[in-house]
């Protein structure tokens, strides 16, 4: 059964990708570039993990959504938004806003629909991996099991050779993923888990709060200083 792993170099689709292999191969990563901040860092970290694991690489462009989306995550001109960690369980306040202020629009759905493209040229029954979690879920309703049903749904339609989208990583929290990511010796070293682009994480976005919170959850004091020079 051929694998397209959706590998944007952050942590939940890097520890999807080392927890698919433990049951089967993967024949491509694909890495988006859509005008989004760190796309030269996550297009780096995407690289190293997929010569880590000896995957095939190839880095998709999509320039139309940089325009068609006015959210920070692409837009420099906005100021991402700063979130404490306290606050990342603030689903209908903090959390929500957050999540609203980097949402591009239709972009996991536009990401799973190219992977088939690439999908229906590789046999019957390619499986499309994606790095989705529970914890995220609350907010980004497309990581949740249920956008995961409806694309299946989608795709009995949309292709012949019947690709499903699979996410090992979807039933877990952060804290979660890490703990597997721990296990697995995943390269922590490579993985780019920030909204910005700088030569270091800002520590400071939904993305850089959720990974300290689950580091810390698993003891994990070396990946702290690693990533954010804690002591």
């Amino acid at each position: 059964m051929a694998g397209i792993v959706l590998l944007s170099g952050g942590l939940d689709s890097t520890v999807a990708l080392a927890l698919y292999l433990e049951k089967d191969c993967i024949d491509l990563a694909i890495t988006f570039d859509y005008g989004q901040r760190a796309s030269r860092k996550e297009i780096s970290a995407a690289r190293n993990i997929a010569e880590y694991y000896n995957i095939p690489h190839q880095i998709v462009t999509i320039p139309f959504l940089q325009e068609q989306t006015h959210s920070a995550l692409v837009n420099s001109s906005e100021d991402l938004p700063i979130i404490k960690v306290n606050e990342l369980d603030d689903l209908q306040g903090q959390a929500l806003k957050s999540a609203r202020q980097v949402w591009v629009p239709n972009r996991n759905g536009l990401f799973l629909n190219i992977a088939a493209v690439f999908a229906e040229n590789l046999g019957e029954g390619p499986v499309l991996i994606t790095g989705f979690n529970n914890e995220e879920a609350a907010t980004f309703p497309d990581n949740s099991l249920e956008f995961i049903n409806a694309m299946n749904r989608c795709f009995t339609f949309s292709t012949q050779n019947d690709v499903i989208v699979v996410s090992p990583t979807s039933v877990y929290t952060k804290k979660e993923i890490v703990r597997e990511g721990l296990r697995l010796h995943v390269p922590f070293e490579h993985i780019w888990s920030c909204y910005e682009g700088r030569d270091k994480v800002c520590g400071q976005c939904e993305s850089c709060q959720r990974l300290k919170r689950a580091l810390l959850k698993n003891d994990a004091q070396g990946l702290l200083r690693q990533f954010f020079d804690i002591d």
